[in-house]
C-alpha cells in the first residue's frame, strides 16, 4: 500500500447555516475554520445551505405552488377563440 495518497479522514462539524442546526461526524473535507465543540475540543467546521434538520423531506414542510393560479392562467392564454 502506498504512504501519503489516502486523505486525512477526521471528526469535522457540519453546521447548516438555514437552522442553526450542527452536528459532528467524519469526513474527509479540507477546511479552514474550526470551533469549539460541546466537548470543548476544537474540530474543523464546514458550512451548508441544507441538512436534514433544515430540507423539506425530512422536516415533512412542503411547499405548496399555486397549480391552480398557473393553469387558469394557461388556459385563458391558450384558449381557442
Amino acid at each position: 500500500m502506498k504512504a501519503d495518497i489516502h486523505p486525512n479522514y477526521r471528526d469535522v462539524v457540519f453546521y447548516d447555516t438555514s437552522s442553526e442546526f450542527k452536528f459532528l461526524t467524519k469526513s474527509t473535507i479540507e477546511t479552514s475554520e474550526t470551533i469549539t465543540w460541546e466537548d470543548g475540543n476544537e474540530y474543523p467546521l464546514f458550512k451548508v445551505e441544507v441538512s436534514s434538520e433544515s430540507h423539506p423531506f425530512y422536516t415533512g414542510k412542503k411547499m405548496m405552488l399555486d397549480t391552480a393560479g398557473r393553469v387558469e392562467k394557461f388556459n385563458r392564454r391558450y384558449a381557442k377563440k
